[in-house]
């Protein structure tokens, strides 16, 4: 066998071609996992290439026993966001062909930044900072967990649901010694592997340079499957298309050690309409925390999905089976105006992150913001009504008898008092619970200006809103 280090990743349409081709005269429920995922497009690589061909798809092929595979999330901040996503995928659907799973948080590694993809050194982090930040990674990994086994896994006819471990590499990290580390881990890997990487060259030449903890974090990724290779027999690493270095790292180091084979794969990343990747250093994260992104917000994010992507994107993101993606397609043709495809996509997607109850929620938000739903803005709570008017001015107000519109606009400094705020009102630009109001003069009514949940949504213009809780009505 090659050297590790000349050793490379093999794009897994190609290595699986053989195989795919025997397996197509299968019944469907008896294809490999690497397979089936091939073909949705969700695992791109294997590392290293020979793994590809025969190796890993034969270790799992239906009726061998399961595997461990880990992704890492590092805890940069509290929340995961939409540019996470596909690799939780990748983690759930290795639970469902039976494998065990480990979402690996980050609390140590994030204090010191991953150089992959970065055109500067990431801000340092505290350690008090990076342990809140663990937490809350660790509490967003258990609920789509959660969501998955509660929500997409009951009608799998008893089949067995892997097994899920959550960890923290501040848990061995912290507690490794400088020379122990550098005398073990730091013997065994070789420096001229660590400079060819991409993230480094690119680092290097860059008017900033690369400092040495950056340079590191390779070595220290590497440890971490090690750790998890030695205490809870993982030979796999999942992560996304940037991360092939680090997993070209951890390789090197596990093999050399232990001397036993352990594997790579990757999934693709999601960009914006732009071609950036999602995430929080380009400033364009979607969050899977409602307190970050709203439910509504995400299912919005979803359902503007383009026809160029929505296809893939129900292929990458949700669970349904091809032939009834094709189908949503094929009606998607007949009635686009219908945006059938991305608002499946949405829903499925916003019940994962968050459950039934968020579905509805987006739903209801939905309706009220672009369907002008009176109803549904009168069966939503107070939270939920702050959520979906995240950007508007809330203000709480005690009813007086006899107010009148214009009243009301002036209190919540929504228009000016005098003649243009009069002028406003007049020529319609003023509605309350999406009903236009020309009267300026006119008595706010309970029933009509202010809904059974004792609550007024006052819009100025056409984007400008103000949400109102009326006291002791």
């Amino acid at each position: 066998m090659a050297a590790p280090t000349r050793l490379r990743a093999a794009p897994l349409w190609r290595g699986l071609s053989r195989r795919l081709h025997h397996q197509a005269q299968r019944a469907p429920a008896a294809k490999g996992l690497l397979a089936a995922q091939c073909e949705r497009g969700l695992f791109q690589e294997v590392f290293p290439a020979p793994g590809a061909e025969d190796g890993l798809p034969a270790l799992l092929e239906p009726g061998q026993p399961p595997l461990t595979v880990y992704c890492g999330f590092d805890a940069t901040a509290d929340s995961l966001h939409v540019g996470h996503l596909l690799t939780v995928l990748g983690l759930l659907h290795f639970q469902r062909a039976g494998h065990n799973v480990i979402g690996l948080v980050g609390g140590a590694t994030a204090r010191l930044g991953d150089p992959s993809g970065r055109a500067k050194e990431r801000a340092p982090l505290s350690e008090e900072h990076a342990r809140q930040h663990a937490r809350g990674l660790r509490e967003g990994l258990r609920r789509l967990f959660d969501n998955h086994q509660q929500l997409f896994w009951p009608a799998a006819g008893g089949a067995r649901l892997g097994e899920v471990s959550l960890q923290d590499n501040a848990w061995w990290l912290g507690r490794e010694p400088v020379v122990g580390f550098l005398g073990g881990v730091g013997g065994r890997l070789r420096m001229g592997t660590l400079l060819s990487r991409q993230s480094c060259q690119a680092r290097l030449r860059s008017p900033e340079g690369m400092s040495l903890a950056e340079f590191l974090y390779p070595a220290l990724q590497a440890y971490d499957f090690l750790h998890l290779h030695q205490h809870h027999s993982c030979r796999i690493q999942l992560g996304g298309a940037d991360q092939m270095g680090n997993i070209m790292t951890g390789y090197e180091l596990v093999t050399k050690v232990t001397g036993e084979e352990v594997f790579g794969i990757t999934v693709p990343l999601i960009t914006s309409t732009t071609g950036d990747k999602l995430g929080k250093s380009a400033g364009n994260a979607v969050w899977l925390n409602r307190d970050k992104t709203s439910p509504f917000e995400l299912y919005q994010f979803f359902v503007r999905q383009p026809d160029s992507t929505v296809e893939r994107y129900l292929k990458l993101f949700t669970f349904l089976p091809l032939p009834e993606i094709e189908h949503i397609m094929e009606m998607h043709a007949k009635e686009p105006e219908r945006r059938g495809p991305q608002k499946r996509l949405a829903a499925e997607v916003t019940k994962l992150v968050h459950g039934k109850e968020g579905l509805e929620l987006a739903k209801r938000c939905t309706k009220a913001l672009y369907y002008s739903s009176v109803e549904a803005l009168e069966a939503m709570s107070d939270q939920e009504l702050q959520e979906l008017f995240r950007e508007a001015p809330f203000a709480e107000m005690m009813f007086e008898p006899g107010m009148s519109v214009l009243e009301l606009c002036v209190k919540t400094n929504a228009i000016q008092d005098g003649p243009s705020g009069y002028q406003k009102i007049t020529d319609g630009g003023v509605s309350i619970n999406y009903m236009q109001v020309t009267n300026p003069e006119a008595v706010l009514v309970i029933g009509q200006h202010i809904l059974k949940n004792g609550v007024s949504v006052l819009r100025i213009g056409k984007k400008n809103f103000y949400l109102i809780k009326w006291l002791q009505l």
